[in-house]
């Protein structure tokens, strides 16, 4: 049995954690000031996490090696599994171009920007981030909103801040999923702790989309149906991640947000014609006037009617039940842990979901989509080989990034880094989102950084006397406001909207959002660390 210590180098606390960082530091330097490639970034800190556990913190190669390969497991099944069939669900639409149609239908709910912007920026760019997430949701949502006439950089700018509350649970609640399953804090708790925060960002980025859009005027004129559908996905989040499932949170919340935004008349408008000039300065798409046909509408439909049905029939107890039963519990090869107390880590047992997990429901939620679409058997495999081809980086940097944190974890890496943090005392409380932030703007992901983060917040949480679940949950809450500016989204948003080498102008008019909105996400956790705001908490 290997014990984790946690001053393995010259007895020293700080030395030991100033060590323990390497393979975090090696990353964020690497991405952040070498700018090398996500995935290399990944696979070098995975390589100087595995010699820091092996020479500095005394964990046995074999158990450090297999560590490091059950990180790799979690991040192929179920994270992977998960984003690959989701992002197939989607390019299937695109092949039979129902996408287009559902594009058209949206541009046809209202001819004002402002809400045409809330309803697929924010609504549809949510739903999106509940099926797909990894920046599909900005690119998809540029082009839609570019189709639509509105300026390039305001295109992408508006698709990058509404990419802000659905993230924490975004691909079927995977971000979520990883910090319980790296913290050891049961899926449930981080989801509802993590539900009684973003949803307070929800309020707020319906305003601010208004504001990026059309100024003060859309704000006196608009901020009627803005605050609506921030008031109804901010409850359909809270409910969803709290009393059902944190797989369906963004969907409840995007269908939420989406039906209260069409129920108030005031949205359904139409926009004076100074407000249409002054906010479309782009190029309209020549096939929005085209019309649909009814059957072909409730086609493009049906994909996401699908998932949130065959999610919502999986949570009912009995089901539940029967899938669980096909979830294989067994003992992890060559790797026998125990902490710094003695006593054996979860993480010496593995479990996998084979059916009931996310990405096996999304898979059937596919295939009954290329039924209804009429996409061949060929070429639904086609498709999902190509989407497994395109996420091949994606794929790669996930795994190199939660094999990382699997050795970080069980070398006592992260415990270590846990315990020196904690000296923040109470100040942790108002570092905690900020940690997360940094990981993001860094990695482009939150469930890389509840990955990196996840298992240090509740160490250093322990030590300081704070709720661990809190400090894990503000991990992935402040974490979302961090994805608006990291490199990987700035990418992608500014190369679908034909803005290649324009990040940096794209960068300084979304900071002081990201910024502002993360000021904000820190209150709210120091409150619920005090009595002040403590009652939000289960």
């Amino acid at each position: 049995m290997f014990v984790q210590q946690l001053e393995p180098v010259a007895d020293s606390l700080a030395l030991s954690a100033l060590v323990a960082a390497l393979p975090l530091a090696t990353v964020l330097i690497l991405l952040g000031g070498v700018r090398m490639r996500a995935h290399l970034a990944g696979l070098t800190g995975l390589a100087v996490a595995v010699l820091v556990g092996w020479f500095a913190f005394a964990m046995p190669l074999g158990q450090t090696l297999s560590a490091g390969a059950q990180g790799v497991l979690f991040g192929l099944f179920p994270i992977m599994w998960i984003v690959v069939n989701a992002l197939w669900v989607y390019r299937m639409t695109v092949r039979t171009q129902h996408f287009d149609i559902l594009r058209r239908s949206f541009g046809r709910l209202s001819d004002d920007p402002r809400i045409q912007a809330l309803v697929i920026a924010f609504c549809f760019g949510a739903l999106l981030e509940a099926l797909a997430g990894f920046g599909a949701p900005v690119a998809i949502c540029s082009v839609m909103l570019v189709a639509l006439g509105f300026d390039p950089v305001k295109a992408a700018v508006v698709s990058l801040v509404a990419n802000t509350a659905p993230v924490a649970f975004g691909a079927m609640g995977t971000p979520v999923v990883t910090l319980a399953q790296v913290t050891g804090l049961p899926l449930d708790t981080v989801a509802s702790v993590v539900g009684r925060q973003t949803p307070l960002l929800a309020l707020i980025v319906p305003l601010v989309l208004i504001g990026l859009v059309d100024g003060r005027r859309g704000l006196r004129e608009t901020w009627v149906p803005a605050l609506a559908c921030g008031v109804a996905f901010a409850v359909a989040q809270f409910a969803a991640a709290n009393y059902l499932s944190a797989q369906l949170a963004d969907i409840a919340a995007a269908l939420a947000g989406a039906a209260a935004l069409v129920a108030v008349p005031s949205a359904r408008r139409p926009a004076a014609e100074p407000v249409r000039a002054a906010v479309l300065t782009g190029v309209r798409s020549e096939d929005l006037d085209r019309d649909d046909p009814r059957p072909e509408v409730v086609r493009a439909y049906a994909p996401y009617a699908l998932i949130v049905v065959i999610f919502s029939v999986a949570q009912i107890p009995p089901v539940k039940e029967l899938l669980a039963k096909a979830t294989q519990v067994f003992d992890w090869p060559f790797l026998d842990v125990a902490n710094p107390d003695g006593e054996r880590v979860g993480a010496n047992v593995f479990t996998l979901p084979l059916v009931g997990t996310g990405g096996t429901l999304v898979l059937l939620a596919g295939l009954i989509t290329a039924v209804v679409l009429g996409v061949r058997a060929r070429d639904a495999a086609r498709e999902w080989a190509a989407t497994v081809r395109e996420l091949r980086y994606a794929i790669l940097t996930v795994t190199s990034v939660l094999a990382l944190a699997y050795v970080m974890n069980l070398s006592g890496q992260a415990a270590t880094i846990g315990h020196f943090v904690a000296a923040a005392g109470a100040g942790l409380a108002f570092l905690s989102p900020i940690l997360g932030w940094f990981g993001v703007a860094v990695s482009g992901s939150d469930t890389s950084a509840n990955a990196l983060f996840g298992a240090l917040q509740v160490t250093a949480a322990h030590q300081s006397g704070l709720a661990p679940e809190l400090l894990a949950a503000a991990n992935s809450s402040g974490g979302v406001l961090g994805k608006m500016i990291s490199p990987q989204n700035l990418t992608i948003a500014c190369a679908a909207v034909g803005l290649a080498g324009k990040e940096g102008d794209v960068l300084r008019k979304v900071l002081p959002w990201s910024l502002g909105l993360l000021l904000v996400m820190c209150l709210i956790v120091v409150g619920q660390s005090t009595a002040v705001l403590g009652w939000m908490l289960p």
